[in-house]
């Protein structure tokens, strides 16, 4: 068998790709699933004593409740990756969303156990926030580190296909389990997704073992005896001398965090439960809409490698802006055409080129010894401010305005204009190396002993 130090330095670069792609897709596979579940089946069979409108409202604020835990298991994770390595901590997300996912397919509903029967869901979601929590910084550090200079933003983009891959394999296990007639589907079809898991974790966990750790972390590591901010906790030295890039990391996620899930899972519930629609027509725009930003997002990662992370961004959040009243306007007509139409167009374009360069970019902004901690922190954090209930807090806004999106609209809206001014006050460093960048990042100490904020 090769070890890292007979791989070819092609080798090392396809097997980290492949761990970041194949094991993001799972794993976003895992994550995903619930969220379809929680728009379709969750609220009669885990909150039936409520109003059906509120119950969708609790059911989808039970698919928040796993960002909760995001922050934590970034923290963690952060801390691990940067300490012990990127691909023994990839490994543990990795096993704790696979048991926590195949859990969920086993939990009893409410008609059989009570009350136990959402707490048992919350919990469970609140393991698989923790493992996603770890999972992206890590997987797009493994493939942005072991990536050729000029192509950080290309190997970055691979990555990001996760979530949508997820979301189109998840949609379609799911609506496959929904064909199954009479009562089966809400029987126990919906559980089918959830333990089919197992057999994909199966493969991921394959490709994750192959993986190398990257060379900027092996040589960061050969430093731990001679540097001693190594043995300070990564976090605290990230929050001490890198608070302007964690900013710009949290802030720059605005654009994609929470309008993604506007797209997806909110859809699949508005169009069913407001519209009146067959559930159908949300799943299927789901999955053409996931299919197209999968091919679009490494289109838009190498794009940033020949025009700049920050301006392909900014070209990314402004369609959203022009877009985003057009393309909810096409679902509202409850056509199916158009609902597929609107959500392929913010895929396709305005998401897929905000978040394709996040990984090169935010990669180019923290030192190798704390860039675990810092875009995993950074994400996460905001994903809790704003991913983590807006499906719910949309579904709530519908029930204020009357049926009306003009809110959702503009909340899409603010918070990528938000986004836009974070990344505009971003470095764009895709012309030098990782440990040059990591070396500049380092705040110096001042001539009073205080440290400046980079």
């Amino acid at each position: 068998m090769a070890t890292a130090a007979t791989l070819t330095p092609e080798q090392v670069r396809r097997r980290s790709l492949q761990s970041g792609t194949i094991g993001a897709i799972v794993e976003w596979y895992e994550y995903t699933i619930y969220g379809v579940a929680a728009a379709l089946v969750f609220g009669h069979l885990f909150f039936p004593d409520l109003a059906p409108g509120i119950g969708q409202i609790v059911s989808l604020a039970t698919f928040g409740v796993g960002f909760l835990a995001r922050p934590i298991g970034a923290f963690v994770a952060g801390h691990l990756g940067d300490r012990i390595g990127r691909k023994s901590t990839l490994i543990l997300t990795f096993s704790i969303m696979t048991v926590a996912t195949a859990a969920i397919g086993l939990v009893p509903t409410y008609e059989q156990i009570g009350v136990a029967a959402p707490l048992l869901l919350c919990v469970l979601r609140l393991a698989q926030g923790f493992a996603v929590g770890g999972e992206w910084g890590g997987a797009a550090i493994i493939a942005v580190e072991n990536a050729p200079r000029a192509r950080r933003g290309y190997f970055g983009a691979w990555p990001q296909i996760g979530v949508s891959a997820g979301l189109l394999l998840g949609t379609a296990a799911v609506s496959l389990a929904a064909w199954l007639s009479g009562d089966a589907f809400e029987t126990w079809g919906w559980r089918v997704p959830f333990l089919l898991s197992t057999v994909l974790a199966g493969v991921g966990f394959a490709i994750r073992l192959r993986a190398t750790e990257s060379p900027a972390f092996l040589a960061e590591k050969a430093k731990m005896d001679a540097e001693l901010e190594r043995r300070k906790a990564p976090a605290a030295v990230l929050f001490r001398d890198h608070r302007r890039p964690l900013l710009i990391t949290v802030f720059g996620r605005f654009a994609e965090a929470g309008n993604y899930y506007l797209f997806t899972t909110f859809i699949l519930s508005y169009v069913t439960t407001t519209l009146g629609v067959p559930k159908s027509y949300g799943l299927t725009a789901s999955m053409i809409g996931a299919a197209v930003n999968i091919v679009m997002i490494p289109v838009f990662g190498a794009v940033s490698d020949r025009i700049g992370r920050v301006r392909t961004f900014l070209i990314g959040g402004t369609l959203i802006v022009i877009t985003t009243w057009p393309v909810f306007a096409l679902v509202h007509t409850g056509r199916l055409w158009a609902i597929v139409a609107g959500v392929v167009l913010f895929l396709a374009l305005g998401h897929a080129m905000v978040y394709a360069p996040l990984p090169a970019l935010y990669c180019e902004m923290f030192p190798t010894a704390v860039r675990y901690s810092g875009i995993s922190i950074g994400y996460q954090m905001a994903s809790i401010l704003l991913a983590s209930f807006t499906p719910a807090l949309a579904g709530a806004m519908v029930l204020w305005a009357d049926g009306s999106l003009w809110m959702v609209i503009a909340f899409a809206i603010v918070t990528t204009l938000v986004a836009m001014v974070a990344i505009a006050y971003a470095p764009d460093h895709r012309d030098r190396e990782l440990d040059e960048i990591g070396d500049t990042a380092r705040t110096p100490a001042t001539a009073s002993g205080t440290k400046a904020v980079v």
